[in-house]
């Protein structure tokens, strides 16, 4: 497994901790220093063992990255689980070559990426080697031995392509930009093309017998009926349940920022100008198709994002803690925090209008159909920060996801609101992650060039 230079630590440290403190003097004047301590601490130890127990240096100079408990690579959990590691690079902490360990990982991780979205694009998650693992039998149209299961999730697409922008922005860097690259492109946009027509040209389909719904699709593995709009057609959400319709709108708007900084990769650094306008005319495509189809009535009769349509008439308003969810798109990148549209959505998301939102003795907050009822993702929580200009309210979020770890010193997928010893997974990096992309979001640390402001 990878291993982090110490003085890059010691430096995350003092400057999570510096950052911290620079808010004395704020609403947070007067804020207990053990805490931020104990936050300081915990984003380092997180760090450290999100490289030593989850990530690996294969001999092609490529990055496979597990999710934790399962010794499987996600597109979008791996993306996630280090882009802590990005916010320390745009942030010039610690020693040049100790950056430079960092943006390695990084590059890898997107050949990785790469590799797999050309053998394989309507993946979700991957092996190591092409050995035929994986997770649970089904039936598709095509046999992989390097996928570890074949859900069709929007996300798998975006992650890569959006790390990739944001790494060329902070750094320069173009070195992932490997003879895989303009493949995967080309895979991604010829996926992106096919399943806004589903119905017509898409020979997908995922059956898993036996399953409960939420682990297969319905009409044969096709999926719910749709109607073309625009919008681009997933089997799966990011929690890996099956879509109730077919249209998923926040998966949908991080898809459209993701092409729309394909284009750009694809024009600036591939060179490939032809695929470059293919990225942007989709991108359009699907915007377009968000502000006609997507928008519902909220609570108050103002106009807010639904989760899922079908292009037939039919949505459904929800949020799940996986991102991309609503209440992740400012972070993402993909709308802005003080829009009309997203603070109408914000609020509809953090009430009891979203079916998965649950308050209780300890915790309160988004959490999933993929967990039992009452619990509440520590991610959603961490996204629930990082949606906020509210520094009072960050700080209160990471005390209240300390308080509830169980006494295990980690994050997980789902705790119970009343009862933080009962929780669902013990190891679950990115969960890990997200906490360190808080802490460091308020300790100012990258900021600015993470995520810059959905233009």
């Amino acid at each position: 497994m990878a291993t982090l230079p110490s003085p890059l630590l010691d430096a995350v440290h003092d400057r999570v901790l510096s950052g911290l403190a620079d808010l004395d003097g704020t609403e947070l004047d007067g804020t207990d220093r053990a805490l931020d301590q104990e936050i300081a601490r915990r984003v380092v130890a997180y760090l450290r063992n999100t490289a030593e127990t989850t990530v690996s240096v294969e001999e092609d100079g490529t990055t496979f990255v597990i999710t934790g408990d399962i010794p499987a690579m996600w597109l979008r959990d791996s993306a996630a689980q280090l882009s802590p590691l990005l916010r320390l690079v745009a942030a010039g902490i610690g020693a040049d070559e100790d950056r430079s360990v960092l943006v390695s990982l990084l590059s890898g991780l997107l050949r990785r990426h790469w590799q797999y979205l050309e053998i394989d694009p309507y993946a979700n998650a991957f092996n190591r080697l092409p050995d035929s693992a994986h997770w649970d039998e089904d039936e598709t149209e095509f046999e992989n031995p390097w996928a570890w299961e074949r859900k069709f999730e929007l996300d798998s697409l975006s992650y890569g392509p959006d790390l990739a922008w944001r790494l060329w922005q902070a750094t320069g860097d173009t070195s992932w930009a490997d003879e895989r690259f303009l493949p995967a492109a080309r895979a991604i946009l010829a996926t992106v093309a096919t399943e806004q027509h589903h119905e017509e040209r898409s020979q997908y389909v995922f059956r898993r017998t036996g399953a409960p719904s939420q682990d297969t699709l319905a009409r044969e593995g096709r999926g719910c009926l749709t109607t073309p709009n625009g919008l681009v057609w997933a089997g799966f959400r990011p929690s890996d349940d099956a879509c109730e319709l077919g249209f998923n709108i926040p998966g949908n708007h991080f898809l459209a920022l993701a092409l729309e900084r394909l284009a750009e990769l694809l024009e600036q650094v591939a060179g490939a100008p032809a695929e470059a306008a293919e990225a942007r005319l989709r991108a359009g495509e699907i915007r377009a198709a968000l502000r006609e189809h997507a928008l519902i009535d909220g609570p108050e009769g103002q106009p807010i994002w639904a989760y899922e349509i079908d292009g037939r008439g039919e949505h459904r308003f929800l949020d799940d803690a996986n991102v991309p969810s609503l209440l992740s798109l400012p972070y993402l990148g993909c709308v802005d925090v003080e829009d009309p549209v997203q603070i109408a959505t914000r609020a509809a998301v953090l009430s009891r209008e979203n079916p998965y939102y649950y308050a209780g003795l300890f915790l309160e907050g988004v959490g999933s159909p993929h967990t039992p009822k009452d619990h509440v993702w520590p991610i959603a929580k961490s996204i629930e920060g990082l949606t906020t200009a509210d520094r009072e309210e960050q700080l209160r979020i990471l005390a209240q996801l300390i308080r509830t770890d169980g006494g295990t010193g980690m994050m997980h997928e789902g705790v119970h609101i009343d009862e933080p010893t009962t929780f669902t997974r013990e190891w679950f990096s990115w969960s890990n992650s997200m906490f360190c992309e808080l802490a460091l979001d308020l300790a100012g640390v990258g900021r600015d060039p993470h995520y810059p402001p959905a233009a």
